[in-house]
């Protein structure tokens, strides 16, 4: 992946949690651009040395050319990169990043747009939602926090929440999150599309409620965490690497990123959950096992890529193009 460098303009604390980042061009530039609900990757130092990628959705409207605004929240089960970002990264530092990618895009097509987000899951909805506004887009947006002291970016949500587009639902139980998601989604109009993004059990209930009544078309999601335990064990399989020639066993308790590191090939990875589709990888032969939350039901169906962080194989023998 080719990174690029970046100053931290300004670090601040967002809410209670989130600290927020504007990122520019060390020459004053503009940015490269980007569409609502892209984000980039930061290679994030470690108090060790070590360095992690890590993503980080855009939070500002595209036509906001002149920087980049990320939002990360500080996770108790941090493996160390948004520690990282909260401890170590001050404004003035420079940074390697990405250029933005986009697997969560509006959908051309819809008439109108749903977004809904719960936490940290604003993010990306923060970015289509100014872009909506901005274009006279038919909208709405939902979101769930445990308190006030939990919203984010209150600044850039108070104009849409002056206009009647943005609904905050504070300090719900799961089951009246479950209740005010089943009567915002209630309806049958095919023009709407749903964007959702959050924690793991606000995506399963959007999911769930949404496979009663919407079509799979129409519902859009974000996943920063996998929606259920990733299994990890399996049956050992050979693995092939056509560019390199090499090969490997996979063991039944090993990830193909783990066999992968033993024979010295390294790849790009971020969240190692299948939710960010940056260790994405074709598939050469073969019929992998796919694990992730990122692939649609038909790119899995094709079975000619695969994220190899979770994913592993049905068949004897697996072929990857590295």
């Amino acid at each position: 992946m080719d990174l690029h460098e970046v100053i931290v303009r300004r670090k601040w604390i967002a809410a209670d949690g989130i600290a927020a980042f504007e990122l520019v061009d060390p020459a004053g530039k503009r940015m490269p651009a980007f569409t609502p609900g892209a984000h980039v990757a930061i290679s994030v130092g470690l108090p060790s040395g070590a360095r992690l990628l890590r993503t980080y959705s855009l939070c500002n409207a595209p036509a906001e050319n002149d920087f980049y605004l990320l939002g990360v929240k500080r996770e108790p089960a941090s493996r160390g990169g948004s520690v990282a970002m909260h401890e170590r990264v001050k404004a003035g530092d420079v940074l390697q990043i990405s250029l933005p990618v986009n697997n969560f895009p509006l959908a051309s097509q819809a008439d109108s747009h749903l977004l809904l987000g719960a936490g940290i899951g604003i993010t990306p909805l923060l970015s289509m939602a100014q872009h909506l506004h901005a274009e006279g887009k038919a909208f709405a947006m939902h979101y769930f926090a445990r308190g006030a002291d939990h919203v984010a970016f209150r600044d850039r949500l108070a104009p849409l929440e002056s206009a009647g587009l943005v609904h905050y639902h504070l300090g719900l139980s799961s089951g009246e999150t479950e209740a005010c998601l089943c009567s915002i989604m209630a309806g049958t109009d095919d023009g709407r599309h749903a964007y959702a993004c959050g924690p793991a059990p606000f995506m399963d209930t959007v999911h769930r409620l949404g496979a009663e009544s919407w079509t799979p078309q129409r519902l859009h999601f974000e996943h920063f965490q996998a929606p259920a335990e990733v299994p990890s064990a399996g049956t050992p399989f050979e693995l092939r690497l056509r560019r390199s020639g090499l090969h490997c066993t996979v063991d039944p308790l090993e990830s193909i990123l783990c066999a992968l590191g033993r024979i010295g090939v390294e790849v790009d990875t971020s969240c190692e959950q299948g939710v960010c589709g940056t260790c994405l990888t074709r598939v050469l032969a073969g019929e992998p096992e796919h694990r992730d939350a990122y692939l649609t039901d038909a790119e899995r169906a094709a079975n000619d890529q695969m994220l190899i962080c979770v994913g592993r194989s049905r068949s004897p023998v697996l072929e990857l193009d590295l």
